[in-house]
């Protein structure tokens, strides 16, 4: 036996009692008459104690020669400390060895295997399995664990049934690039990697199991923005025989369920907001509503003056920074600045101070008198001591740049508390959005998305006013889970990939299984699925998923520990019947 209790579980009520213990070498501290080591495991802590005046000598010799990360097994008896330690649980007690095993030796880490480490990411990241011995990435992926069995529990105990879907399947040309495996077996031919089990899931509806869930890795082979992964998870589900309230409503218990039973927070308001206004207040479609700062449009009143940088725009629009009053004119220089950056894209910014007693002073004074700015306060809804900055310019991008200010102004005013939880519906999305670039609609969430009751005759005269059937629940500014109502219906579908710029020849190629089982009674049928990674983070008090993925990749894609993706050998190549040609 390694071991009968573990690191973290002895307490007063174990002294004098015969314990043994495994784990690490934590630290190791030599005072010359007593060597105390602190020997660590997944549970906690327990110091060891070996005195001259209780330890033989040759046992004090071998605590000695102990290094950190040493895998050791001791056996001795609880013994009552005399300078207790209240910061950590078995802080009353301590262990007198009396016999210790080295099971294995360990080299000095590259990091200390600390809550606050000297290790950066990227060395950290190589030797993964090190950094998972620190608490924050052990408490974080115990913590997924425990969302996981939650999100398991109540789906189950709500009658879903956990159906495993194909990792091998056909590769498709909608949404991001697919990872291919060749086929050895199939000279030429490829599998993907699934990006969703959208298919399967809708092809498990029309095949009678009306609640469906799955814990499933999907991949994406894109361009790794900030916090993405080639490979997450996703709690994936379908019902067969819903509406969208019924979808909300049954997604909303979950949710309700993971932050009462994981954070012991109870929320009843899901407030709902269109895409429309989800855009024309915030500037984007998964605002965080835990505060205020809604945008003002100010063409109206900020137009037809003569200030040309004004009348020129598409969209001239403002936000009211609580306090910003205080800021200095270096200070404000510093946030014109910031916007100019190339991430976020402004040309510039006009900003006008909300003195304390109701005056108005602006970088734009010549051109604009108090009572208009008093209407830009009003429009904003600032108060006495704010500070209004306003952009301009484009609709779309203006609106993103200054989402981009207000999620900044947010952060650096603390108001982003990650205790509070707010979650917010998005819904009526538009079916298809524009490509600027090419001039052709795609679809904003995917083709299989129903439109709108009574607005499928609109592809035809303006797509680009049909909305879809579709949903997002976002939590603290961030998308969690999204899903819409699908078409079930062959002729439907095959309007949708027309207008998508499939000919029906492509079409049938590419989706005729799941048209094909279309024609065998498909129930109405929707789902959603949450981002189980993200989700994780943000229950976790973080925006980070990083750490709460047990071996992640780097910003490149890469896994740094394995050094993944790598070069596979002339004969495997040849076996799979590939030949690569790189060019330097």
């Amino acid at each position: 036996m390694y071991r009968s209790h573990t690191c973290g579980e002895l307490s007063e009520s174990h002294i004098n009692k015969v314990v043994t213990l495994s784990g690490w070498v934590h630290k190791i501290r030599d005072k010359g008459f007593v060597t105390w080591v602190d020997l660590r495991d997944r549970y906690g802590i327990t110091q060891l104690v070996f005195d001259e005046d209780r330890t033989s000598s040759a046992l004090i010799a071998q605590a000695r020669d102990l290094g950190r990360e040493f895998v050791i097994q001791v056996k001795g008896t609880v013994i009552e400390r005399a300078s207790k330690n209240p910061n950590i649980p078995t802080g009353n007690i301590e262990l007198l060895v009396e016999e210790l095993i080295v099971l294995n030796e360990s080299k000095t880490p590259p990091f200390t295997i600390e809550d606050e480490t000297d290790g950066g990411e990227d060395i950290r990241m190589k030797y993964r399995y090190l950094d998972i011995r620190r608490n924050p990435v052990k408490d974080s992926l115990i913590f997924r664990s425990k969302v996981s069995m939650a999100v398991r529990k109540y789906l189950s105990d709500e009658g879903f049934i956990e159906v495993e879907t194909p990792y091998l399947i056909k590769s498709t040309p909608e949404g991001a690039r697919d990872f291919v495996v060749p086929s050895r077996m199939n000279e030429g031919q490829f599998y993907a990697l699934p990006q969703s089990p959208q298919t399967f899931k809708q092809l498990l509806m029309v095949g009678g199991l009306d609640k469906y869930f799955q814990i499933v890795k999907c991949f994406r082979d894109e361009d790794l923005r900030a916090d993405r992964q080639p490979e997450f998870t996703q709690i994936d589900c379908e019902m067969a025989y819903v509406e969208q309230e019924d979808i909300l409503n049954a997604f909303e218990g979950l949710t309700k369920h993971l932050l009462k039973e994981v954070k012991g927070i109870e929320i009843e308001n899901f407030p709902r907001m269109t895409f429309d206004d989800a855009m024309k207040k915030y500037g984007n479609d998964k605002p965080d509503i835990r505060f205020g700062m809604e945008f003002g449009e100010l063409n109206e009143i900020a137009q037809h003056k003569d200030f040309n940088v004004f009348n020129a725009a598409e969209l001239v629009v403002g936000i009211a920074v609580p306090g910003g009053n205080s800021y200095t004119r270096k200070e404000i220089d510093k946030l014109t600045d910031w916007v100019k950056r190339p991430q976020v894209g402004a040309l510039g910014m006009v900003y006008c101070r909300c003195n304390d007693d109701g005056t108005f002073k602006s970088s734009v004074d010549k051109f604009y008198d108090q009572d208009d700015f008093a209407k830009w306060a009003a429009a904003t809804g600032a108060k006495p001591g704010d500070l209004i900055c306003v952009l301009s310019g484009n609709t779309n991008k203006v609106r993103a740049q200054l989402s981009a200010l207000r999620m900044e102004m947010a952060e650096r005013l603390k108001l982003r508390n990650p205790e509070e939880f707010a979650p917010l519906w998005v819904i009526d999305f538009p079916l298809l959005e524009l490509d600027e670039e090419t001039g052709h609609y795609h679809a904003m969430h995917h083709p299989f998305t129903s439109p709108k009751p009574g607005q499928l005759e609109l592809l035809d005269t303006d797509p680009g006013a049909v909305k879809a059937n579709a949903y997002d629940l976002v939590l603290n500014g961030n998308e969690i889970g999204g899903g819409s109502i699908r078409i079930h219906d062959k002729e439907m579908q095959a309007t949708m990939f027309k207008h998508l710029g499939f000919t029906p020849e492509e079409a049938k190629a590419q989706f005729g299984f799941l048209m094909d089982a279309f024609q065998y009674g498909a129930p109405p049928h929707g789902g959603l699925a949450f981002g189980l990674d993200r989700l994780v983070a943000i229950l976790g008090g973080q925006e980070t998923i990083r750490d709460f993925i047990a071996f992640p990749k780097n910003n490149s894609g890469r896994d740094v520990m394995i050094d993944a993706p790598a070069a596979i050998d002339d004969a495997q190549l040849k076996e799979l019947n590939l030949k690569l040609d790189i060019q330097s």
